[in-house]
């Protein structure tokens, strides 16, 4: 949506005529050439540093010129240090057969249906995005899925070696008054790392960016991204083989997000990720449970970009179907018009005989009915024979009429 980015590092600014694209690719490039700078401006120094040593004082113009740029460098350099990253590389558990099974699940809350019949098997390297509008359940399958609250019907079967990482939007709740590194003490004092070496406590969170004195500084200190990033490692602290993602963008820097991001397109388990970033969810899963409302939820095999985009082709061909069914109502009525219009007009003589016809019609067939109860209360032969005849002729008589009646009716 932006054609201009401005980022704050450092206590400064720098601005970026593009979008988020062409800004992450002239970031790293600044990025490049900040390090390859500081790193010579840190040998010249080191160098300088020695002349310095051995020249206490300036014995010529000359010497005072280099001693003048040796503390220009020096002020340069100062407080810059080489950037640092995030690094995420912690153990997944073992994880066996039997990771996690839902078999015709349903829970609702009073009048509210979050799910009705839901069953899926979880598979080894399942990577799932959990997609759908706000108040359809996708929170309360996360908890049910942690075992949190129990279904109000059918059961959830969770794997004896399944390992549960669960990062929360809402974030941890803790302690202000606690010391950083108390807090990663709470769940370990040394973690097993991916290959196999173990860290501190002190040592991981140093390379969660958490130098010395964050360690020992109280949480309430913690900016919220520096929460959200200490939620992160406590999560994966654990070793999990099941990682669940409930909105991990909200709140994280974007060097923190694009290690996360590296992580998770390696990480071994499985994943489930509930995310509004659909560059994200494209990007780190390749199936969806898309919560429709109404106790339904979908199974879509694809990432969110092929959903969204069968989706709109699915709304386009029934606006297509619509329009076409319309426009043939509308021809269908115009036709009508048409035939209407073109239909020839009853004369005034041609509808004085519409009227009489009508009345003549009337009488023949009284006349019928009359002589059919005369002729169902006789005997003789000969005057059954006679009015058998006078309705006979009374017949072809109503056919002709009745005839030309529908004929001067369609005119009319």
């Amino acid at each position: 949506m932006c054609n201009e980015i401005v980022e704050l590092e450092g206590g400064k600014t720098y601005p970026y005529k593009g979008n988020y694209s062409y800004y992450l690719e002239k970031k790293a490039e600044r990025e490049q050439m900040d390090a390859s700078s500081l790193e010579k401006n840190l040998n010249l120094l080191r160098k300088e540093l020695e002349w310095m040593r051995r020249q206490p004082k300036a014995r010529s113009t000359k010497s005072k010129s280099r001693i003048d740029a040796f503390y220009d460098l020096e002020d340069k350099t100062k407080g810059r240090k080489v950037k640092t990253e995030v690094e995420l590389n912690v153990k997944v558990s073992l994880q066996g057969n039997k990771i996690l099974e839902l078999h015709h699940v349903g829970k609702s809350f009073a009048d509210k249906n979050v799910m009705s019949d839901f069953s899926y098997v979880f598979k080894k390297g399942d990577r799932i995005g959990i997609a759908g509008k706000n108040g359809t359940g996708k929170s309360t399958f996360l908890n049910l899925v942690t075992k949190r609250i129990e279904p109000d019907k059918g059961k959830i079967v969770v794997g004896e070696t399944t390992v549960y990482g669960y990062y929360e939007q809402k974030g941890l709740s803790f302690d202000e008054n606690e010391r950083v590194i108390e807090v990663v003490r709470k769940v370990a004092d040394y973690i097993t790392m991916a290959d196999g070496s173990t860290l501190s406590a002190s040592a991981l969170l140093t390379r969660f960016l958490f130098p010395p004195a964050k360690q020992y500084g109280l949480v309430s200190k913690l900016s919220g991204g520096e929460r959200k990033r200490l939620h992160l490692m406590r999560v994966l602290m654990t070793n999990p083989n099941f990682l669940i993602l409930d909105e991990p963008t909200n709140d994280l820097d974007i060097d923190t997000l694009n290690v996360l991001e590296e992580f998770l397109l390696n990480y071994k388990g499985c994943l489930l990720l509930v995310s509004h970033d659909r560059y994200l969810v494209d990007k780190l899963t390749d199936q969806l449970f898309i919560f429709e409302g109404n106790g339904e939820v979908q199974i879509y095999n694809g990432n969110y970009t092929d959903y969204r985009l069968e989706r709109e082709e699915a709304e386009e061909q029934k606006k297509a179907k619509l329009k076409a069914e319309k426009e043939r109502e509308k021809e269908k009525i115009r036709q009508e018009a048409l035939v209407e219009k073109q239909k020839p007009k009853l004369s005034y003589k041609e509808q004085k005989e519409l009227e009489t016809l009508g009345h003549e019609i009337a009488a023949l067939e009284d006349k019928q009915k009359e002589l059919t109860a005369q002729l169902n209360t006789i005997s003789e032969v000969e005057k059954i024979i006679a009015i058998s005849k006078e309705l006979e002729d009374l017949q072809l008589s109503l056919d002709d009429k009745g005839l030309r009646w529908l004929e001067l009716s369609d005119k009319s």
